[in-house]
């Protein structure tokens, strides 16, 4: 199974998830997700495969969580997914894949239950 790995380079647990990946040998295609931004569809199959809602795969601290009232609890989900189409700084990272298996490289030995 491809391995992939949704990766933002300037991000130091990002290179050490792609670093303990390529260490068990693996050769994940690499998708620098601020440059090739998941789309909506994609976003929410991640989040379903991750048993998760939008906003715990927010990176809560940036400027557009704030600027865009993200923590409204009265946007919907569609709403939360396009706003981390539109602002792809927002998604935590990095998310692994391995076939339907999904993980949050959060810390990034999290990934190797998926392996």
């Amino acid at each position: 199974m491809a391995v992939t790995i949704y990766h933002n380079p300037r991000c130091s647990k990002s290179r050490q998830t792609l670093s303990l990946l390529r260490k068990q040998g693996h050769d994940p295609k690499v998708v620098e997700y601020l440059k090739d931004t998941p789309d909506a569809a994609t976003l929410d199959r991640l989040l379903n495969k991750l048993k998760m809602e939008p906003r715990e795969l927010m990176r809560r601290k940036e400027a557009p969580y704030k600027e865009l009232n993200l923590g409204s609890g009265e946007l919907s989900r569609e709403a939360l997914i396009a706003a981390m189409v539109e602002h792809p700084i927002l998604i935590e990272r990095p998310i692994v894949t391995n076939g339907a298996k999904v993980a949050l490289g959060r810390p990034p030995e999290a990934v190797l239950e998926i392996l």
